[in-house]
């Protein structure tokens, strides 16, 4: 059976969503084409956050190659199912090796998942355009993929940064697809990047609009946004924490 590995870890999703009695409420989904090379572009909240835009693609009877950090595929259990699940390895200083496999899947026809804002965004919204990556765009350019853009709230109350970490039954985590975004003519990658970033930011910001588990008390709940209230770090503060944890990591790989 192809992609064995990748459907045994699907069951194994399912029932741990089953497990944590998740409310998973999944929209749009039609929206992502059933065949062809696809580019899902989604927020970035949770380690965990994959197996919910994932679940996207399953819906449609297709699979996602996601675009992960090195370091997962060096370790040795979740390395073997990355590599098993045939997702792509990004090393920040060598990028350009990952970019090519990501262009072979697309022109091969998969589906291949990106965060644009490649890491875990502190915030739990989407990251100021300034710090968004322009790789999927690049992709779409060069490739003509359309980029779909994937957006999900709640599934950074399950597991996060910082330890955060929950097993508590009932949690709702709410995924929402958008339309495919095409380059217009004569866009650029920094253009089109911006137009994704915007359609992204909007569509988080309906999902806690309309989040059925809004906290009692907003400003002692570490997972909804400040800008709304929550006691969340801010913009300004979570872009201090990502550099403060990447020169960790970076002393960490010198050491």
């Amino acid at each position: 059976m192809p992609d064995l590995t990748y459907r045994l870890v699907i069951r194994a999703c399912h029932v741990l969503f089953r497990a944590l009695g998740l409310r998973i409420d999944v929209r749009g989904a039609y929206r992502l084409p059933q065949t062809g090379p696809v580019i899902v572009a989604a927020n970035h909240s949770s380690f965990i956050d994959f197996m919910f835009v994932g679940l996207v693609a399953t819906a449609r009877g297709r699979l996602v190659r996601f675009m992960a950090k090195k370091s997962v595929f060096d370790a040795p259990v979740s390395g073997q199912l990355l590599r098993g699940m045939h997702h792509i390895p990004v090393d920040r200083a060598h990028g350009e090796t990952a970019a090519r496999a990501a262009y072979r899947a697309l022109l091969a026809g998969e589906v291949v998942g990106i965060y644009p804002e490649a890491t875990i965004g502190r915030a739990f919204v989407v990251k100021d355009r300034v710090d968004v990556k322009r790789g999927a765009a690049y992709l779409a350019l060069r490739t003509g993929a359309p980029i779909v853009p994937v957006a999900h709230w709640g599934v950074h109350r399950i597991f996060t940064v910082g330890g955060r970490w929950s097993l508590r039954r009932g949690t709702a985590v709410q995924v929402l697809v958008g339309d495919p975004i095409t380059p217009m003519p004569g866009e650029d990658a920094e253009a089109l990047t911006t137009r994704v970033h915007d359609v992204l930011v909007g569509m988080v910001e309906r999902l806690v609009d309309a989040y059925p588990q809004k906290p009692a008390q907003p400003h002692t709940a570490w997972w909804w946004p400040a800008t709304r209230g929550g006691a969340a770090p801010a913009a300004d503060e979570a872009r201090h924490l990502d550099e403060e944890a990447r020169l960790k990591a970076d002393a960490g790989r010198r050491g």
